[in-house]
């Protein structure tokens, strides 16, 4: 597995720029990483006129640009998320995303926010297949296969497939608390949603021959974040799943975040990272099985039971999202938005580092803000942490955040050594 693999971000002057902050598309190994696209006419930068119809179209016609200009095509696409500022608009959305997916469909989460840059009603990302591989002249690069699965065990869904395996990961649906037999929310509270969700991720997981251990990364959407307790203990009685997990105690990494409104008028909503160690055809035989899922804490950043870290596993780190915490104190720093950004921003530096990586090897950020209107002074402090701005970006404004902070911020990093096959 180990090799060398490059960082390759591209933009087209088709789609909205990032201002130096960002890169439409961050290429490393098997993926492509979109920063999320606003329903942003490129020629103006300004937001399209009209809806939520125009405004949807106007996202997509942003990643279709973005997707051709690298030279693929848009059932390449392995998952998407759907941000609406009103809940009400998906069905107006669906009718939009349909015309880009007409016969396949991927993975997809969808969910309600606070509020989104530009006071924009929609905002939409995209990850990409890579069959060619960012490994020069690499054996398993070319034509890939992308493989597809749904079972009636979970939810179905004619919008979305429930897990799509593509490379060494599979990207699931996010999850809602629908009973499969029924079509409807369960019974209860939120403990019984969230049991319900984790369910519905093991039953599709248990229909592709994987094991829940093999999660590398969770992200729990939450309608009210005061939940998040109650959420957290239903989830730990799922985490770790084997006597091999139990032994090492491992969880996967772990993002929380507090959503306007889910479908359905859900309460928990849950979407899974899933390690894929056979990989996808015609991966080379000595890569198809027992590649180490590896997963990493250190006491320069803050440390939390219900998840690692950094998981790595193949070619890709997953991280936490990382508070403006101290990692010697656990509270969060003193200041405002500037002094948290640059806190959340250390601790994965810290994290980063402590897995012999460093910032540039970056592909994907994650900032979850509760004011939105603090974009431009969390730039200033991000410009300092990625001066080139390379890496994909999406940003979004949510009402709450643990601990009350300003921001919360998730990384994806690229892992050139990859990670070997278990030791015989």
């Amino acid at each position: 597995m180990s090799g060398y693999n490059a960082v390759s971000a591209k933009n087209t002057e088709n789609a909205p720029n990032g201002n130096g902050l960002y890169s439409q598309s961050v290429a490393f190994s098997h993926y492509n990483n979109l920063s999320a696209q606003l329903p942003i006419e490129p020629e103006t930068g300004k937001l399209v006129a009209g809806g939520i119809k125009e405004q949807a179209e106007q996202c997509f016609k942003n990643i279709k640009a973005i997707v051709d200009s690298i030279d693929h095509v848009m059932s390449d696409i392995v998952r998407i998320t759907v941000f609406v500022k009103d809940i009400k608009d998906v069905d107006a959305v669906d009718e939009v995303y349909k015309t880009f997916f007409p016969t396949y469909v991927p993975a997809r989460t969808t969910v309600a926010v606070a509020a989104l840059p530009m006071d924009a009603l929609v905002q939409i990302e995209a990850l990409l297949s890579h069959g060619e591989g960012t490994i020069p002249n690499a054996p398993q690069a070319g034509d890939l296969i992308k493989l597809t699965n749904n079972t009636t065990n979970a939810p179905t869904s004619v919008l979305s497939t429930q897990t799509v395996a593509f490379s060494h990961y599979n990207y699931l649906s996010a999850q809602l608390p629908i009973d499969p037999k029924t079509g409807r929310l369960v019974v209860g509270g939120v403990k019984e949603q969230a049991a319900q969700s984790l369910k519905n991720i093991k039953a599709i997981l248990e229909s592709i021959d994987v094991p829940f251990d093999d999660i590398v990364k969770t992200t729990v959407f939450l309608k009210n974040l005061s939940d998040a307790e109650a959420v957290n203990e239903v989830y730990s009685t799922f985490f770790p799943d084997s006597a091999i997990a139990r032994a090492v105690a491992y969880v996967p990494a772990m993002t929380t975040v507090e959503a306007s409104a889910l479908p359905m008028d859900a309460l928990v909503q849950i979407e899974a990272v899933v390690s894929h160690g056979d990989g996808t055809p015609p991966q080379e035989i000595e890569d198809r099985h027992g590649i180490v899922i590896w997963a990493n804490n250190t006491e320069n950043a803050p440390l939390n039971s219900l998840s690692t870290q950094t998981v790595a596993f193949s070619h890709y780190n997953h991280l936490s999202a990382q508070l403006p915490l101290d990692p010697k104190t656990g509270e969060i720093v003193a200041g405002g938005i500037k002094e948290q950004a640059a806190q959340s921003l250390q601790n994965i530096k810290a994290i980063v580092e402590s897995i012999n990586h460093v910032m540039d090897d970056v592909v994907k950020v994650n900032i979850f803000l509760k004011n939105i209107e603090d974009i431009d002074a969390v730039n200033e402090v991000y410009t300092t942490f990625f001066p080139g701005g390379i890496p994909a970006r999406r940003i979004v404004g949510v009402s709450a955040l643990p601990k009350d902070a300003l921001i919360q911020i998730d990384v994806v990093v690229s892992n050139a050594e990859g990670t070997p096959p278990k030791a015989k």
